[in-house]
């Protein structure tokens, strides 16, 4: 009786562990990585309060629980999954916030070219200027579709390794590596400075002007649809959302990051995947689609 007792709860522990993983089928992979500028959208929700990039070494009781509640969610994806992952999610409403693995280095890839805009529309702002015709004619490629080339050029403009070094002090991006001249794809990067950026494109005491902030949501909610994989995963179908990717095949095996704010059962979320050690670009993607479907349904409850 005690035996059958004890094999009936181990029983449904499986189960329940099982049942975690949510199979929400493959998005498209694309074949590419990856905008004379689009006018502002409507802002999407900005944070209500002061936010700062997350920590474990700060977070309280709170976040600690959701970090445990998420590392719970995605533990079937760990023990499945070839290569490593990080992943993190803020509830822009509430102020919840959960992360896994935070502070893990991944190449940047395509995510990048959202640090890129972010610190050309700062230099811009600190000069006192408005981005040139010949940057607006590479930004909407670099972010819309994701053009190497425009990249390159607009990394020249803010000075390359130097420049976006200092804009990164200034976005407070703490553990973001630039790589070396010309290989801006190389830079290196955690999910909790990828938070902190996305923090930087909503918070109202952001660094960036509500103008500018407007101007790069705008662009990321403009990305071509072969490029809307990732974190859009979890957003609610038919909502609006902001979304850059980045993939690489690093040198064999590849890499595949996702970032940004979607709306998820009337809540609005900035999420970050990253991931690397990935055998295929198809399984890459649909892990980083898995991954955020289960973070925002840690801090929303659906």
């Amino acid at each position: 009786m005690v035996f059958a007792s004890i094999f009936a709860l181990m029983t449904a522990f499986v189960v329940a562990v099982t049942m975690a993983a949510v199979n929400r089928g493959n998005p498209a992979a694309t074949s590419s990585n990856g905008s004379a500028a689009n006018s502002a959208t409507s802002r999407l929700q900005p944070v209500t309060s002061g936010s700062s990039p997350v920590s474990h070494s700060r977070a309280s009781g709170r976040s600690q629980s959701l970090d445990q509640r998420l590392a719970a969610a995605l533990r079937p994806l760990v023990r499945s999954d070839a290569g490593h992952f990080a992943v993190g999610v803020i509830d822009i409403g509430t102020g919840a916030r959960a992360v896994f693995d935070p502070d893990r280095a991944f190449p940047t890839a395509g995510l990048e070219k959202i640090d890129i805009l972010a610190a050309l529309l700062l230099e811009h702002q600190q000069a006192g200027t408005q981005v040139t015709p010949q940057q607006a004619a590479l930004v909407s490629p670099m972010i819309e579709n994701s053009s190497e080339d425009a990249a390159t050029g607009l990394d020249q403009a803010v000075g390359g390794v130097t420049g976006m070094t200092s804009a990164n002090a200034q976005l407070g991006l703490t553990h973001t590596v630039m790589g070396p001249a010309g290989r801006w794809d190389l830079s290196k990067t955690t999910v909790a400075d990828q938070l902190r950026l996305l923090e930087d494109l909503t918070a109202k005491t952001s660094v960036l002007s509500s103008a500018s902030q407007d101007y790069e949501l705008g662009l990321m909610s403009s990305v071509q649809p072969s490029q809307r994989w990732g974190v859009s995963g979890a957003a609610t179908p038919g909502t609006r959302f902001a979304i850059k990717d980045g993939w690489l095949a690093d040198p064999s095996l590849w890499v595949t990051n996702s970032m940004g704010v979607i709306d998820h059962s009337g809540q609005r979320l900035m999420i970050v995947v990253l991931a690397d050690g990935q055998p295929t670009q198809a399984a890459g993607i649909t892990l980083v689609a898995l991954a955020a479907a289960e973070a925002s349904r840690v801090v929303t409850h659906a």
